[in-house]
């Protein structure tokens, strides 16, 4: 059982930085800034019902996997699972925020897509680091703090990216009423995003610290990115 004082550090950390961060992606933007009311519903839309979506289809497609023909490899199982089946679970809900009525009507810009689908992947990092903290924090506090630092940073810029891509490809469709398979090509980047994120930082065999160096510049050059485009599709 957590104590009160331990509680506290646990939501504070867990939910702080992504909220922060929504504040930031938010005000990238200089003209017509997304209402709160719609951030605040993507915010929540990731930290509830996308993580608990992802995690049934998660559970779902790893059940599905164990009976396949690589039963037999766990190796090759939790390559699949941690590579292909994370991602494409997690990628697929988190943006379906920008399905509810409060956002889809905010949507009126390019840029909107890139806004929302980031804000929503930072709830769902939100309630990973709870979920992950609760963990670390068994450990003691100040591996706590160290790997809650980390997820800060990584988990939390990368959910936000990779939700972003998907989200801008979303928000196209819509707007020009184009197909809502034209969101495909952003959803496999997200997805080949977020894979490259898990490798980095899973396999020993390219360095601990190597994999999360290279794994942090990954998200790190990806949120500048999506602030640029932001940024350009906001002037024109």
């Amino acid at each position: 059982m957590l104590s009160r004082t331990h509680l506290i550090i646990l939501l504070v950390t867990s939910f702080l930085p992504p909220i922060i961060y929504s504040i930031w992606i938010r005000n990238t933007e200089r003209q017509n800034r997304e209402r709160w009311k719609a951030i605040a519903v993507c915010f929540l839309w990731g930290a509830s019902i996308a993580i608990i979506a992802a995690i049934i289809l998660e559970i779902f497609l790893d059940m599905s996997l164990s009976l396949s023909f690589i039963q037999g490899y766990p190796p090759l199982f939790h390559i699949f699972a941690v590579l292909m089946i994370a991602p494409f679970a997690e990628e697929l809900v988190k943006p379906l925020a920008l399905k509810t009525k409060t956002v889809y009507r905010e949507l009126n810009e390019f840029e909107d897509g890139l806004i929302y689908g980031a804000v929503a992947g930072l709830g769902f990092s939100a309630t990973e680091n709870l979920l992950y903290g609760f963990t670390f924090l068994s450990e003691g506090l100040l591996y706590f703090f160290v790997l809650m630092s980390i997820r800060s940073i990584g988990g939390c810029l990368l959910h936000a990216s990779a939700t972003a891509l998907t989200g801008y490809g979303y928000g196209k469709a819509l707007l020009s009423k184009k197909s809502i398979f034209r969101v495909l090509p952003y959803f496999a980047a997200a997805m080949l995003m977020h894979a490259a994120y898990n490798f980095l930082v899973s396999w020993d065999d390219i360095g601990a610290l190597t994999g999360l160096g290279a794994a942090l510049l990954i998200v790190l050059f990806s949120i500048r990115f999506i602030r640029k485009k932001i940024r350009v599709l906001d002037q024109s």
